[in-house]
C-alpha cells in the first residue's frame, strides 16, 4: 500500500482550486442569467455554451486538475494520459451544457430541475473518475465503494443546486454568495472522491511510467483557463444588458412620438419664383422693369 499525500504543497493547491471554482461559478451564473433574457434561440444557445464552459471547464475541471497538483504517492512518479485528460474536460462541459438545456428550455419545475441535476451530477462524477483513471503511476488504483457513492451523491446535489441558482439568481451579491457555496460543494465532492482512493504499489523496482508530466500539462491548461476567462469577460462586457435594452427602447419611443417637422405647401410650378421677380434684392428683374430698347 502506497502512502498518499493530497496536500504535497500545503494550502496552496486547495486554495487555488477553490478560487478557480468560485471564479468559474461567478462567470457561469452570470452567463446563465443571460439565457433567461435572450430573445432568440441562437442567443440562448450561445449563452448556454459560455455558461457550460465556465461551469464545466473552469469551476469543475480546472479546479479538479489544480487540486490534483497536490496529489502525490510515495516512491512513484505520476504521469497523465493526455487523451483521457482531454476526454474528462469534454465530459464536464457537455454534462453541464445538457443540464442547462434541460432546465433552461420551458418553465422551470421540479421535474426538470431533478432531471438536469441527476444528469449533470452523474457527468461531473464521470469527469472526476475519468481524470483519476488518466493517472499513470507505479501501482494500481483502488476505491472504497461507500465513499465513491457518497461523492456521486454530493455531485448530484451540488449540480441540482447549481442549476437552480443558475436559473433563479440575478443580483450581483447573490451571484457571488452562490458562487462561494458552489465552490465549497465542488471541492467537497472532489476531496470526498479522492479520500476513496487507495494505491497498491507494484513490488520490485520502479517501473517506467509513461504519459505527460504535470509540468507538461500545466502550461497549456493554464493558458486555456486564462484565455477562456478573458473571452467570457469580453463576451459579457460586449453584450447589451437589460438597462441598455431599456434605454434603447426609450430612445426609439421618443423618436416615434416626436412630431414630424412641417412640410411646405405644394407650390405651383414657377409661381413662387415669378412672384419674387422684380422685388428688391432679386437680381433678376421682371419684364415690366426692363427699359424698352
Amino acid at each position: 500500500m502506497g502512502d498518499i499525500n493530497h496536500f504535497e504543497y500545503g494550502w496552496i493547491t486547495p486554495a487555488l482550486s477553490y478560487a478557480l471554482s468560485v471564479l468559474g461559478s461567478v462567470l457561469g451564473l452570470v452567463c446563465a442569467g443571460r439565457i433567461r433574457t435572450a430573445r432568440t434561440s441562437g442567443q440562448r444557445a450561445w449563452w448556454g455554451l459560455l455558461s457550460a464552459w465556465a461551469l464545466g471547464g473552469t469551476a469543475i475541471w480546472a479546479m479538479h486538475f489544480m487540486a490534483m497538483l497536490g496529489f502525490a504517492v510515495e516512491n512513484t512518479r505520476i504521469r497523465y494520459d493526455v487523451p483521457l485528460t482531454v476526454a474528462s474536460t469534454v465530459i464536464a462541459v457537455v454534462a453541464v451544457g445538457i443540464g442547462l438545456a434541460i432546465v433552461g428550455t420551458g418553465r422551470l419545475n421540479a421535474v426538470r430541475l431533478i432531471a438536469g441535476g441527476v444528469f449533470t451530477g452523474a457527468g461531473v462524477a464521470a469527469m472526476h473518475y475519468t481524470g483519476m483513471a488518466a493517472m499513470r503511476l507505479n501501482g494500481t488504483l483502488g476505491y472504497d465503494t461507500l465513499r465513491v457513492a457518497l461523492s456521486v451523491v454530493i455531485a448530484v446535489v451540488a449540480a441540482t443546486v447549481a442549476l437552480w441558482l443558475a436559473m433563479t439568481v440575478r443580483k450581483g451579491v447573490a451571484v457571488f454568495a452562490s458562487a462561494l457555496v458552489m465552490g465549497i460543494a465542488v471541492n467537497g465532492m472532489h476531496f470526498t472522491g479522492m479520500s476513496a482512493l487507495s494505491v497498491h504499489r507494484h513490488d520490485g523496482a520502479n517501473r517506467e511510467v509513461t504519459g505527460a508530466g504535470v509540468s507538461t500539462l500545466l502550461v497549456p491548461i493554464m493558458l486555456a483557463v486564462i484565455f477562456g476567462v478573458v473571452g467570457l469577460l469580453y463576451a459579457l462586457l460586449a453584450a447589451p444588458t437589460d438597462d441598455d435594452r431599456a434605454a434603447s427602447a426609450y430612445l426609439n419611443e421618443r423618436r416615434v412620438s416626436e412630431p414630424a417637422p412641417p412640410t411646405p405647401a405644394p407650390d405651383p410650378v414657377g409661381l413662387r419664383a415669378r412672384s419674387t421677380l422684380g422685388q428688391p434684392g432679386n437680381p433678376f428683374p421682371s419684364r415690366r422693369d426692363t427699359p424698352p430698347r
